[in-house]
């Protein structure tokens, strides 16, 4: 029966190791392919002779890429619509979470300010209401139409408030007793101590606003002002390399296709989470874990 067990505990992790090495392969595999694409040169590309590595290597696309002020144009957009929409949207998270956190003795009707967030998440207007909501408050084709109308997630609202639940309540009944009031107490002694939770709320913000492409679409009205994944969605879904050249571009054709435009572009928007993601991902799973459960 030792034998067994022993067997058993040796090949679990054994198998745990090996099951989630090829899925994290699987996860990364079309990555590669679309960088090795990107570095070929465009008769490989468009024969399929690229697997998982650059055929004929060249940089000819990010060329071709860093000379397009459109695209140059939409990564500013999304950079601005990150560096504004993530403080925006923790600033408003914190503070709507705060409150939440605390009993019916400190917050008068507290279950009924939950019960009208909770509502958001179960039921929405639809796509015209939410559009003309945002048109009449004159939003349209400005940077806040794609910051403001999604800046409260509630999903992030119930993970910050029950972190602000679990830390002691010694410190803040401390903070009241030297003095403190609400609002020192929440940002000298809540944020700090929350940073595990925070980071993780700032890292979904940022891949929100800068994975998001449908609502640029829908609310700007001059391509010039779409963020970088909207104007991608349009050069990967409906528009092709020939649409967008110029005569003068015919020599670079012969090292660039479509598909390596488009695999070069696509890299280069994903390559600023890429990079982020590293230096932030030693809080996500403290901050998932201790935000989900409800104390």
């Amino acid at each position: 029966m030792k034998g067994n067990t022993s067997i058993g505990r040796l090949a679990f992790p054994i198998f745990n190791y090996l099951f989630l090495s090829a899925f994290a392969l699987l996860c990364l595999l079309p990555l590669v392919h679309v960088l090795a694409i990107s570095f070929s040169s465009g008769t490989a590309a468009s024969s399929g002779q690229v697997t998982l590595w650059p055929v004929h290597f060249t940089f000819k696309a990010y060329e071709f890429v860093a000379n397009k002020p459109e695209f140059i144009r939409s990564m500013m957009v999304s950079f601005e619509r990150v560096l504004l929409g993530v403080p925006i949207d923790m600033l408003l998270i914190i503070t709507i979470a705060y409150p939440l956190s605390k009993d019916e003795r400190m917050l008068s009707f507290r279950k009924g300010y939950v019960v009208f967030y909770m509502i958001t998440i179960l039921f929405g207007g639809g796509l015209i209401p939410w559009y003309m909501v945002i048109k009449m408050t004159g939003l349209i084709d400005s940077i806040f139409a794609l910051i403001l109308p999604g800046a409260v997630s509630i999903f992030s609202v119930i993970i910050l408030l029950n972190f602000f639940r679990n830390l002691p309540k010694e410190i803040e009944e401390a903070a009241f007793i030297d003095g403190a009031g609400h609002w020192y107490t929440l940002w000298k002694i809540y944020v700090p101590l929350s940073m595990p939770a925070i980071a993780t709320l700032i890292l979904f913000s940022s891949v929100g606003h800068w994975n998001s492409w449908f609502d640029g679409i829908i609310l700007m009205n001059r391509t010039e002002h779409y963020p970088l994944q909207s104007y991608l969605q349009t050069v990967v879904v409906q528009q092709g390399l020939l649409k967008m050249i110029t005569i003068q571009d015919t020599q670079t054709l012969l090292a660039v296709s479509d598909r390596t435009n488009k695999a070069a572009q696509i890299f280069i928007g994903a390559l600023p989470i890429l990079l982020v993601y590293p230096f932030l991902q030693r809080y996500f799973m403290s901050g998932i874990v201790m935000g989900s459960v409800k104390g």
